[in-house]
Protein backbone atom coordinates (compact mmCIF):
# COMPACT_ATOMS: atom_id res chain seq x y z
CA UNK A 1 0.00 0.00 0.00
CA UNK A 2 1.08 3.81 -1.06
CA UNK A 3 2.16 5.95 2.61
CA UNK A 4 0.76 9.28 2.81
CA UNK A 5 2.95 11.90 2.85
CA UNK A 6 5.03 12.34 6.09
CA UNK A 7 4.75 16.21 6.47
CA UNK A 8 1.03 15.60 7.13
CA UNK A 9 1.66 12.42 10.24
CA UNK A 10 1.15 14.03 13.08
CA UNK A 11 -0.69 13.27 16.46
CA UNK A 12 -2.28 16.40 18.10
CA UNK A 13 -5.48 17.81 15.70
CA UNK A 14 -5.97 20.85 14.76
CA UNK A 15 -9.76 21.69 13.98
CA UNK A 16 -12.28 24.54 13.28
CA UNK A 17 -13.34 25.48 16.85
CA UNK A 18 -16.98 25.41 15.57
CA UNK A 19 -16.74 22.20 14.45
CA UNK A 20 -16.90 18.79 16.90
CA UNK A 21 -13.41 17.37 17.18
CA UNK A 22 -13.44 13.35 16.17
CA UNK A 23 -12.37 10.99 19.07
CA UNK A 24 -11.81 8.08 16.38
CA UNK A 25 -7.96 7.54 15.34
CA UNK A 26 -7.72 8.85 11.62
CA UNK A 27 -7.14 10.85 9.31
CA UNK A 28 -9.50 14.24 8.61
CA UNK A 29 -9.81 16.73 6.26
CA UNK A 30 -11.53 20.39 7.62
CA UNK A 31 -13.14 21.94 5.04
CA UNK A 32 -13.18 25.88 6.07
CA UNK A 33 -16.12 27.38 4.26
CA UNK A 34 -18.10 30.83 3.87
CA UNK A 35 -20.87 29.05 5.55
CA UNK A 36 -19.34 26.82 8.17
CA UNK A 37 -17.55 24.08 8.51
CA UNK A 38 -17.47 20.36 7.02
CA UNK A 39 -15.15 17.94 8.63
CA UNK A 40 -14.51 14.87 6.54
CA UNK A 41 -12.51 11.44 7.56
CA UNK A 42 -10.25 9.98 4.68
CA UNK A 43 -9.87 6.34 3.98
CA UNK A 44 -6.27 6.14 3.71
CA UNK A 45 -6.00 2.66 3.85
CA UNK A 46 -8.61 1.76 1.06
CA UNK A 47 -8.15 4.26 -1.42
CA UNK A 48 -4.55 5.65 -0.45
CA UNK A 49 -3.57 7.04 -3.94
CA UNK A 50 -6.93 9.33 -4.37
CA UNK A 51 -6.14 10.35 0.01
CA UNK A 52 -2.49 11.23 -1.06
CA UNK A 53 -2.94 13.31 -3.81
CA UNK A 54 -5.67 15.12 -2.21
CA UNK A 55 -3.73 15.62 0.67
CA UNK A 56 -0.61 16.68 -1.00
CA UNK A 57 -2.78 19.31 -3.52
CA UNK A 58 -4.68 20.92 -0.14
CA UNK A 59 -0.93 21.22 1.34
CA UNK A 60 1.11 22.60 -1.28
CA UNK A 61 3.09 19.76 -1.39
CA UNK A 62 2.12 18.67 -5.02
CA UNK A 63 2.76 20.49 -7.90
CA UNK A 64 -0.45 22.18 -9.96
CA UNK A 65 -1.07 23.95 -12.82
CA UNK A 66 -1.77 27.79 -12.18
CA UNK A 67 -4.75 28.64 -14.23
CA UNK A 68 -3.15 32.26 -14.74
CA UNK A 69 0.12 31.38 -15.97
CA UNK A 70 0.08 27.49 -16.96
CA UNK A 71 2.97 27.42 -14.57
CA UNK A 72 3.31 24.39 -11.97
CA UNK A 73 3.29 25.49 -8.52
CA UNK A 74 3.53 24.24 -5.12
CA UNK A 75 0.73 26.11 -2.89
CA UNK A 76 -2.40 24.91 -1.30
CA UNK A 77 -4.78 24.43 -4.05
CA UNK A 78 -7.83 24.75 -2.25
CA UNK A 79 -7.79 28.28 -0.53
CA UNK A 80 -9.93 30.44 -1.77
CA UNK A 81 -11.36 28.97 -4.41
CA UNK A 82 -15.54 28.11 -4.74
CA UNK A 83 -18.01 25.22 -4.81
CA UNK A 84 -18.85 26.11 -8.44
CA UNK A 85 -20.98 23.54 -9.63
CA UNK A 86 -23.78 21.66 -7.56
CA UNK A 87 -26.86 18.87 -8.18
CA UNK A 88 -29.45 20.08 -5.93
CA UNK A 89 -29.96 18.00 -3.01
CA UNK A 90 -27.54 15.20 -4.87
CA UNK A 91 -23.81 17.02 -4.42
CA UNK A 92 -21.43 20.20 -4.01
CA UNK A 93 -18.24 20.00 -6.42
CA UNK A 94 -15.06 21.93 -5.63
CA UNK A 95 -11.47 22.12 -6.80
CA UNK A 96 -11.31 23.82 -9.91
CA UNK A 97 -9.60 27.09 -9.20
CA UNK A 98 -11.63 29.39 -12.30
CA UNK A 99 -14.90 27.96 -11.13
CA UNK A 100 -15.62 26.53 -14.75
CA UNK A 101 -15.22 22.98 -14.00
CA UNK A 102 -12.94 22.54 -17.20
CA UNK A 103 -9.40 23.65 -15.70
CA UNK A 104 -6.87 20.94 -16.21
CA UNK A 105 -4.59 21.39 -13.18
CA UNK A 106 -1.60 19.05 -14.65
CA UNK A 107 -2.58 16.20 -12.06
CA UNK A 108 -4.65 12.89 -12.83
CA UNK A 109 -5.16 10.10 -10.13
CA UNK A 110 -5.90 6.14 -11.07
CA UNK A 111 -8.98 5.10 -10.49
CA UNK A 112 -9.64 2.86 -7.17
CA UNK A 113 -11.52 -0.42 -6.16
CA UNK A 114 -14.27 0.40 -4.05
CA UNK A 115 -14.23 -2.36 -1.99
CA UNK A 116 -17.68 -1.98 -0.65
CA UNK A 117 -17.68 2.01 -0.69
CA UNK A 118 -20.94 2.76 -2.24
CA UNK A 119 -22.80 6.32 -2.57
CA UNK A 120 -25.61 4.82 -0.10
CA UNK A 121 -24.86 7.96 2.27
CA UNK A 122 -25.01 11.46 2.33
CA UNK A 123 -21.32 12.94 3.02
CA UNK A 124 -19.55 10.77 0.96
CA UNK A 125 -16.55 12.53 -0.19
CA UNK A 126 -14.95 11.39 -3.87
CA UNK A 127 -12.98 12.43 -6.73
CA UNK A 128 -14.53 14.53 -9.91
CA UNK A 129 -13.74 12.98 -13.36
CA UNK A 130 -14.87 13.71 -17.09
CA UNK A 131 -16.00 10.27 -17.27
CA UNK A 132 -13.51 8.60 -18.76
CA UNK A 133 -11.21 5.60 -16.67
CA UNK A 134 -8.47 7.19 -14.21
CA UNK A 135 -9.75 11.22 -15.41
CA UNK A 136 -9.70 12.35 -11.80
CA UNK A 137 -7.07 15.41 -10.53
CA UNK A 138 -7.78 18.03 -8.43
CA UNK A 139 -11.77 18.51 -8.38
CA UNK A 140 -14.07 16.40 -5.60
CA UNK A 141 -17.36 16.64 -4.88
CA UNK A 142 -19.68 16.09 -1.31
CA UNK A 143 -23.00 14.17 -1.98
CA UNK A 144 -26.12 15.73 -0.05
CA UNK A 145 -28.10 12.41 -0.20
CA UNK A 146 -28.01 8.63 -1.30
CA UNK A 147 -27.16 8.47 -5.36
CA UNK A 148 -26.84 4.55 -6.26
CA UNK A 149 -26.31 5.42 -9.86
CA UNK A 150 -22.56 6.43 -9.06
CA UNK A 151 -21.82 3.71 -7.51
CA UNK A 152 -18.37 2.36 -9.04
CA UNK A 153 -18.16 5.45 -11.47
CA UNK A 154 -16.26 7.79 -8.67
CA UNK A 155 -13.72 6.97 -6.16
CA UNK A 156 -15.09 7.58 -2.85
CA UNK A 157 -12.27 8.20 -0.54
CA UNK A 158 -13.59 9.82 2.73
CA UNK A 159 -17.14 10.63 4.86
CA UNK A 160 -18.23 13.85 6.11
CA UNK A 161 -18.68 13.20 10.09
CA UNK A 162 -19.72 16.86 10.82
CA UNK A 163 -21.42 19.43 8.91
CA UNK A 164 -23.32 18.18 6.69
CA UNK A 165 -26.23 20.59 7.49
CA UNK A 166 -23.25 23.10 5.91
CA UNK A 167 -23.44 20.44 2.73
CA UNK A 168 -27.35 20.68 2.49
CA UNK A 169 -27.31 24.64 2.60
CA UNK A 170 -24.59 24.72 -0.37
CA UNK A 171 -26.84 21.75 -2.14
CA UNK A 172 -29.82 24.02 -1.53
CA UNK A 173 -28.70 27.54 -2.61
CA UNK A 174 -30.15 29.37 -5.24
CA UNK A 175 -28.65 27.94 -9.11
CA UNK A 176 -28.72 28.51 -12.37
CA UNK A 177 -28.13 25.19 -13.80
CA UNK A 178 -25.55 23.78 -11.78
CA UNK A 179 -24.04 26.60 -11.33
CA UNK A 180 -24.51 28.61 -7.62
CA UNK A 181 -26.15 32.01 -7.72
CA UNK A 182 -23.55 33.31 -5.16
CA UNK A 183 -20.96 30.67 -5.10
CA UNK A 184 -20.12 29.47 -1.41
CA UNK A 185 -16.34 30.28 -0.97
CA UNK A 186 -14.26 27.10 -0.11
CA UNK A 187 -11.60 29.49 2.21
CA UNK A 188 -8.97 26.39 3.43
CA UNK A 189 -8.81 23.09 3.43
CA UNK A 190 -6.98 21.73 7.01
CA UNK A 191 -5.47 17.93 7.33
CA UNK A 192 -5.27 16.99 10.40
CA UNK A 193 -4.41 13.34 12.24
CA UNK A 194 -5.77 11.94 15.29
CA UNK A 195 -3.99 9.30 17.10
CA UNK A 196 -1.28 7.02 16.00
CA UNK A 197 -0.51 6.56 12.00
CA UNK A 198 -1.32 3.31 10.52
CA UNK A 199 0.04 0.05 11.92
CA UNK A 200 0.39 -1.52 8.41
CA UNK A 201 2.71 1.81 7.63
CA UNK A 202 5.15 1.31 10.70
CA UNK A 203 5.93 -2.47 9.26
CA UNK A 204 6.51 -0.80 5.77
CA UNK A 205 9.31 1.57 7.35
CA UNK A 206 11.20 -0.84 9.08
Amino acid sequence: MKSICPLILFATAVFAQDAPIPTKPGLYATFDTSKGTIVAELFEKVTPASVKNFVELAQGTKAWREPQTGAMVKRPMYNNITFHRVLRGQMIQSGDPTGTSGHNCGVTVPDEPQLGLQFDRSGRLAVANSGAPNSGGCQFFITDDLVRSWNQQYTIFGQVVSGMEVVDAISHAPLHGDKPVDPVKLISVTISRVGPEPADKHKKEK
